[in-house]
């Protein structure tokens, strides 16, 4: 006589291991779809942090996709002077620039250049002072092959407005923000009778007018044919021998004698006004001093500061602490307003 409990040994039928198949079957199934719904909520969260993240909030770093189309250009004199060693305050102020540089680049998902100048040699000509910014961008090109555009800073400038993308200060709004003609600012007074460039060539190059004239401090310039062409013009030997002794501002004037006496310069250039890039302190420009056009205005929130021509009878040290100071107290006051709406 069998035992009762040997019914729980019989073969399972045919209907059952079907149902147990099927039961499996949509387990797994469940599983497939929770893993694809678990991928679209982290892909949706990334394409949302992406997009918050560059609208320029604070409280965001950048997410970065890939290689930047943007690179920030930095030459310093890192490991010792090129002209004199360096004193404590003059590398303070190279690390508080080099930090600022480093943390935006960050924050944004940019590229950040630093190119050390003391590895140059200073003797006959072989040393250009302030020419080697020609040779520099050219190498940085070279050295990111898939970046577009280049943002050129001196290292007496202070970014002072961090969560301010380059796409929402500049480049979303390119065509409103620049400006070809020079006949409404021309602190040179360059000829404006200069054939007209038209406004649907592309812009190659972005610089801001000081009461100098162009400033370099603080510029564009796009990796393009033209802009190879104007490179090797620029840092040619031959052009340089015969100029560089009759040229004050160096190769900032031998880009102005370029731009007055070659059509197609003109067609790559545009300008943008100067505090949208490149505020002076005062200080600097004392000729022109409450000049709206040129100056930091702190109610403004001014994108970028530059103390330009501080190492001259300034204290590049003490100003550069001063805006360092300044911005901290700027951002802690965006938060704090912040704070109040949230």
């Amino acid at each position: 006589m069998k035992d009762k409990d040997d019914s729980l040994f019989a073969p399972t039928s045919k209907a059952t291991r079907t149902i147990n198949t099927a039961k499996r079957s949509l387990r797994r199934l469940r599983q497939i779809l929770m893993r694809r719904r678990i991928l679209a909520l982290i892909f949706t969260g990334l394409l949302l942090y992406h997009f918050l993240s560059n609208s320029g909030l604070w409280f965001l770093p950048a997410f970065r996709w890939g290689s930047s189309k943007f690179v920030i250009i930095l030459a310093v004199n890192q490991g010792g002077g090129v002209m004199q060693w360096k004193g404590p305050q003059e590398w303070a102020v190279e690390r508080t620039s080099i930090a600022n540089k480093r943390a935006y680049a960050d924050k944004h998902g940019y590229d950040l250049a630093i190119q050390d100048m003391s590895i140059k040699k200073r003797y006959a000509h072989e040393w250009r002072e302030s020419w080697e910014k020609v040779d520099v961008i050219r190498q940085t090109m070279k050295q990111y092959p898939k970046a577009e555009w280049f943002w050129w800073v001196d290292l007496h400038t202070y970014i002072m407005e961090p969560s301010v993308t380059l796409e929402r200060q500049v480049f979303n709004r390119l065509d409103n923000v620049t400006y070809r003609n020079i006949s409404s600012y021309n602190p040179l007074a360059l000829p404006t009778n200069l054939p007209f460039v038209e406004s649907n060539h592309q812009i190659n190059m972005i610089i801001p007018q000081d009461c100098g004239g162009f400033n370099l401090g603080s510029f564009f310039i796009r990796r393009s044919e033209w802009t190879d062409f104007l490179l090797d013009i620029w840092w040619d030997p031959v052009f340089y021998e015969q100029r560089h002794m009759q040229w004050e501002h160096k190769e900032q004037d031998a880009l102005e004698h370029l731009y007055t006496g070659q059509a197609w310069i003109r067609s790559g250039i545009a300008f943008i006004p100067q505090r949208l890039i490149n505020s002076f302190p005062p200080g600097a420009c004392n000729d022109q001093a409450g000049d709206r056009r040129i100056f930091y205005n702190e109610e403004d929130r001014d994108f970028v500061v530059n103390m330009a021509g501080c190492e001259w009878g300034r204290d590049c040290y003490g100003e550069m602490e001063h805006y360092k100071q300044l911005s901290l107290d700027l951002q802690k006051r965006k938060r704090s307003w912040f704070s109040l709406w949230s």
